[in-house]
């Protein structure tokens, strides 16, 4: 099968770099050429545009940042849809809109193709070494037939059901992430200020009930000052805000979510959209003087667990 692959950023490249790594005959198209060069200069091919990439693939994935750039890439005279022919499979590894995706993908279907919202979970680290964790809503049949593609990107891939049923999972876990920063925050920032001990109070954390894979992860770059998980302010409140979407399109009365999204509004105010969104945290360190930094933590996360063949997550 040949795979086509648009949005070579944090989790596109590494996405695209497991494919590639893999063998899969893979063609790359990015707005930035110059990002799909250690690509192209692996073997992969490269796609002029979404159309003609889609002439060429039997399947088109797209990693993008936001619902309005996937409606770029797909519609138009140049979009992926103008080349689509029947038989073919759109793949949406982007954190999306439920209602986005059914629009593409009624648009997908109206060609005689397949379309699949399959979003990704677990951290940039984690698509790095293929273990990352990948949720897929669609029809059954073409769960069984991207099976052994998307395998080579994850580790646990587990078919959520219908389309849309990925990216509501997806917001959903997001937001749990968001809470978990947000209350990881509140607790380091109030142990140091109570005089505990930073390295101590991980520790804590980390063996306790209190410890998540947040924790983890995110606590440890706050603690070495870096803040650097690969993921921003804006794309916060891009997920919080499509998680408030469909928690409204079905009358849920929501408390935390509304809270979140206000601070991470002001995050972005005081510090900047594309600022790392571990910084969440300064808000609390300017607020009581206090600097929430340890030795011994890493700048960054790396997976230091092997690459394993992937599997699908039966429920």
């Amino acid at each position: 099968m040949k795979i086509g692959f648009i949005g070579l950023g944090n989790v596109g490249g590494k996405l695209a770099g497991s494919l590639l790594r893999n063998g899969f005959d893979l063609t790359v198209r990015d707005l930035d050429k110059s990002v799909a060069q250690p690509f192209l200069d692996q073997g992969a091919h490269w796609a002029d545009s979404p159309a003609k990439m889609a002439e060429q693939c039997d399947m088109i994935i797209t990693c993008l940042p936001s619902p309005a750039a996937s409606a770029a890439v797909m519609e138009g005279d140049n979009g992926v849809l103008a080349g689509m022919t029947s038989g073919k499979i759109w793949a949406e590894m982007s954190t999306t809109d439920e209602a986005e995706v059914k629009r593409l993908g009624a648009m997908v279907m109206e060609k005689g193709c397949a379309p699949v919202d399959c979003p990704v979970s677990g951290g940039c680290h984690r698509a790095a070494t293929g273990n990352i964790a990948i949720f897929a809503g669609c029809e059954r049949a073409t769960f069984e037939r991207i099976l052994p593609i998307l395998t080579a990107m994850g580790r646990r891939i587990l078919h959520t059901g219908a389309l849309g049923s990925a990216s509501i999972l997806k917001v959903v876990t997001n937001y749990l992430a968001t809470a978990n920063l947000v209350t990881l925050s509140e607790a380091l920032v109030t142990s140091k200020a109570a005089g505990m001990d930073m390295k101590t109070t991980y520790e804590a954390i980390r063996i306790s009930s209190g410890n998540s894979f947040v924790h983890e992860t995110e606590s440890q770059v706050i603690l070495n000052g870096s803040r650097d998980i690969s993921f921003t302010m804006d794309l916060v409140s891009k997920d919080i805000g499509l998680f408030q979407q469909v928690a409204d399109r079905f009358n849920v009365p929501l408390e935390i979510n509304p809270v979140m999204i206000d601070i991470f509004n002001d995050g972005e105010a005081r510090f900047g959209p594309r600022e790392y969104s571990p910084n969440i945290i300064k808000r609390l360190e300017e607020a009581t003087g206090c600097s929430i930094l340890a030795d011994g933590f890493p700048a960054q996360i790396s997976d230091d667990e092997p690459e394993e063949p992937g599997y699908e997550v039966v429920t």
